[in-house]
C-alpha cells in the first residue's frame, strides 16, 4: 500500500550529541564510582571534561523517568475502555484487538485498477495490531464479536489469506506514549488512507470478482453485500492464542 498523505512534515528529528558520561570504577573488592561529564564541539568530540555536577545529574534524572513514565503510557485508556475493545497487552510490542461497525469510509485507489476513489460502505470488521503490523478480518454482523465468531475474509486488496496487511511504502510509527485510542486510531488511519493496488498472490478475498465489487459499491453506493464475504474457517479465539 502506499500513503496518501505528504509526510515529510513528520519524519524523525534530527538529533546532535551535546553531552556524554564516562563513568569509572577502581579494581577490587571495595569499589568506587566515579561520573566524569564531557561537553561536545560541533564535530562531535568530547571537551571540556568535568565531574558530573548535581544539576546535570537532576536533569538526567529527569530525563530517564520522562522516558519511563511514556513507556507505562503505552496503551493505557484516556478513561473508561472503549466498548469496542475486545482485547489487549500491553507488553512492549503491544497488542489490541478491536471491531468497527459497518461503515462509511473513503478509499483509494491506484490508477491501474480502474476504480474511482470515493466514499463506500465498508462490512463491520475486525482488526489484529501491535506497534509494527496489522491484520484484518470481516465480520457477519455489528455485533460484538465473542471468542466464536467466525473470521472472514477482509474483502480488500493488499491483505494475505492469514489476514496480515501488507503495509508497502506507508511508514508505520506507532508512539511508546500512545494510548489505546491513539493506537487504534493510528492503524485505522494508516489502512484507509493509502491506495489499494494489487491482490495478494492467488488469494482472492471475496466470492466474485474483487475488482467489479469496488468499482460497483463506489459508483452505487450500495450497502456492502455480505453474501461475497467468505469465510476462512478461524474465529476470535485463534487470534488470542
Amino acid at each position: 500500500m502506499n500513503n496518501v498523505n505528504d509526510i515529510t512534515e513528520n519524519l524523525g528529528t534530527l538529533y546532535h550529541p551535546k553531552s556524554a558520561l564516562v563513568f569509572y570504577e577502581t579494581n577490587g573488592t571495595s569499589t568506587n564510582c566515579y561520573v566524569e561529564h564531557f561537553d561536545m564541539d560541533k564535530n562531535g568530540n568530547p571537551i571540556n571534561a568535568h565531574p558530573l555536577t548535581t544539576r546535570e545529574a537532576h536533569v538526567l534524572a529527569k530525563a530517564l523517568l520522562t522516558d519511563n513514565e511514556k513507556n507505562k503510557a503505552f496503551l493505557k485508556p484516556k478513561g473508561i475502555l472503549p466498548t469496542n475493545i475486545l482485547h489487549f497487552n500491553p507488553s512492549e510490542n503491544g497488542t489490541v484487538i478491536w471491531y468497527t461497525k459497518a461503515q462509511i469510509r473513503q478509499l483509494y485507489f491506484v490508477d491501474n485498477l480502474g476504480i474511482p476513489n470515493g466514499k463506500v460502505y465498508l462490512p463491520p470488521m475486525l482488526w489484529f495490531a501491535n506497534k509494527n503490523s496489522l491484520s484484518v478480518f470481516a465480520l457477519a454482523s455489528n455485533r460484538r464479536p465473542t471468542e466464536k465468531t467466525p473470521l472472514y475474509y477482509a474483502p480488500f486488496f493488499n491483505i494475505y489469506e492469514n489476514g496480515n496487511v501488507c503495509m508497502g511504502t506507508v511508514t508505520v510509527d506507532i508512539k511508546n506514549s500512545a494510548s489505546i485510542e491513539e493506537f487504534t486510531t493510528a492503524w485505522e488511519d494508516y489502512f484507509f488512507n493509502s491506495y489499494f493496488n494489487h491482490l495478494m498472490g492467488k488469494h482472492n478475498p471475496i466470492k466474485g470478482n474483487c475488482v467489479s465489487l469496488w468499482k460497483k459499491l463506489i459508483q452505487t453506493g450500495e450497502a456492502f453485500p455480505k453474501a461475497v464475504l467468505k469465510k476462512n474457517n478461524r474465529t476470535l479465539k485463534n487470534l488470542l492464542r
